[in-house]
């Protein structure tokens, strides 16, 4: 019992020991905080008085330095304030000194306007006064001259006019010499180098085909019995065979060159052969058809060859062969063809242009001969035709169809083959012409030359390469002459037909004849 009791007692003191000692640590715990708020209090009321004082120090440091900003802004403003006002003041006197100029100037202008009024008044009574002098002037002018104002304006126009056609004349002529000079020595290098390189052979074909033969029994064979043997020649190869009284000769004629070259070259293989019969004539012919062939597509071969030209259609190399069976006044057109076609590609090779072209439309410029007989039109007609059919250039084309001047020659190609056909027919033996159609010609160019007022006589010379006319010297003066000579040129040109260029020389000579006695 009493150690429960004992044991009791241990627990209560136990209990209240703990008591007394939580209450203790709880009052103390209790002290140290409040000894603590108190230092933060009075730490905090320490701080929010720094911060108050430096806050209150900051304020009147910022107010100062706002004052003085303030001041200093006020004394820069007030400087400008008066820079500017001193510039206004300078602006303001400059501009009373421009008022005072100005004012006078307008003076000045003012005092002139009214002297040059004065002066016009002045000017005005002084052209008055010059119009009736004038007028004076005319009526004793007519007085004395016996012209009225009309006959002498007439009579001034009139020396004027001759005396503005002399100028002209001189003037015409100065030029005219320049560039022919120029023109004429430049031409004659080109041509002069171009006919050196081309030598060509002085043509002279023969237009009928002459078959010589062994004897004159031959003639009777050829004509055969009945003449059975001449009418198979005629008929298989289209020609006429003429047989007179030459000796030991056949003369073949025939409007196609073409024809009468397969009829001469069959004569000559009967002639050789000695057996003439129809059916031998027959195999004949038909032998020398094939040889004139070939010989035909050779000869255009050849031509394309030489000048160098490259694809050309074959047809047209055959109808170059054809050229060769055709003549011109007495040209072979083949070679006169190729000669053309060279000259024109040496020229154009000087000239800086195109030698294949101008060579391809030298060649082919006449290429319309080869069939003029079988078609209708001129030959540059059916020539123009070939070339489109075959696919010509337009600068070929055009050059075949200005080659006679028939159309104006619009390119220097087609004008290189205008000088080069008319060197080529115009140089000495390339052709003959007709006895009769040269002095018709002949007559012609001085019908022409002739028709003109004021010609007195005039002459063909140097085989219608020249016409000199003697002009009236009263009626001609030494400036007209000039124009006469342009318009009978161009009438040359309009009306004649002729190779190469013609000379017109006018002559005027004055005469005195006095005699002492």
């Amino acid at each position: 019992m009493d150690f429960g009791l004992v044991i009791l007692s241990v627990i209560i003191v136990a209990t209240i020991t703990a008591i007394v000692s939580f209450n203790l640590g709880v009052l103390h715990r209790k002290k140290t905080a409040e000894s603590t708020i108190s230092s933060a209090e009075q730490e905090a009321k320490k701080i929010l008085s720094e911060a108050i004082s430096n806050a209150q120090a900051k304020k009147n440091s910022i107010i100062v330095e706002g004052k003085d900003e303030i001041h200093k802004l006020r004394e820069d403003s007030e400087k400008e304030f008066a820079e500017k006002r001193k510039d206004l003041q300078r602006q303001e006197r400059r501009i009373l000194q421009r008022e005072e100029s100005l004012d006078k100037k307008i003076d000045n202008l003012e005092a002139k306007n009214e002297e040059l009024n004065n002066k016009s008044k002045l000017v005005d009574e002084k052209l008055n006064e010059l119009k009736e002098i004038k007028q004076k002037e005319f009526e004793a002018l007519e007085k004395i001259s016996g012209f009225t104002l009309q006959q002498a304006k007439e009579f001034l126009l009139k020396n004027l006019d001759d005396e503005l056609t002399h100028e002209k004349a001189i003037k015409i002529m100065e030029f005219e010499q320049k560039t022919k000079d120029e023109s004429e020595k430049k031409a004659r290098e080109i041509i002069s180098l171009a006919i050196q390189r081309c030598a060509s052979e002085h043509v002279a074909e023969a237009t009928v085909s002459v078959v010589p033969l062994p004897n004159d029994e031959m003639k009777g064979r050829i004509i055969g019995r009945e003449g059975r043997n001449i009418r198979a020649i005629e008929t298989l190869t289209g020609v006429d065979l003429i047989i007179d009284d030459t000796p030991e000769a056949i003369t073949i004629s025939s409007f196609d060159p073409i024809r009468r070259e397969i009829a001469r070259i069959s004569l000559e293989n009967l002639i050789n052969d000695g057996r003439i019969h129809p059916a031998r004539i027959e195999e004949t012919v038909d032998r020398a058809k094939n040889e004139v062939d070939k010989c035909i597509k050779d000869e255009g071969e050849r031509a394309v060859i030489e000048s160098g030209i490259n694809s050309i259609h074959p047809e047209l190399i055959k109808l170059l062969g054809r050229l060769r069976y055709r003549t011109s006044y007495g040209q072979n057109v083949l070679e006169h063809s190729l000669e053309v076609a060279n000259l024109a590609g040496l020229m154009a090779s000087e000239l800086g242009l195109d030698p294949t072209l101008a060579k391809r439309a030298g060649l082919l410029h006449d290429i319309g001969k080869a069939i003029d007989h079988e078609v209708e039109g001129s030959h540059i007609e059916i020539g123009v035709d070939l070339a489109k059919k075959y696919h010509e250039s337009e600068a070929v084309i055009h050059a075949i169809q200005s080659h006679h001047g028939d159309v104006e020659a619009k390119t220097v190609i087609a004008c290189l083959v205008q000088a080069a056909d008319a060197i080529s027919a115009a140089r000495p033996g390339a052709r003959r012409e007709n006895i009769e159609n040269y002095i018709k010609r002949l007559e012609k160019l001085e019908e022409v030359a002739s028709s003109f007022k004021g010609v007195e006589s005039c002459y063909a010379i140097q085989a219608g390469r020249e016409i000199r006319i003697m002009v009236k010297p009263d009626v001609i003066n030494d400036d007209y002459m000039v124009t006469l000579a342009r318009k009978i040129c161009k009438k040359i040109e309009d009306e004649l037909d002729y190779p190469g260029q013609i000379k017109v020389n006018i002559i005027r000579e004055s005469r005195i004849i006095e005699y002492a006695r």
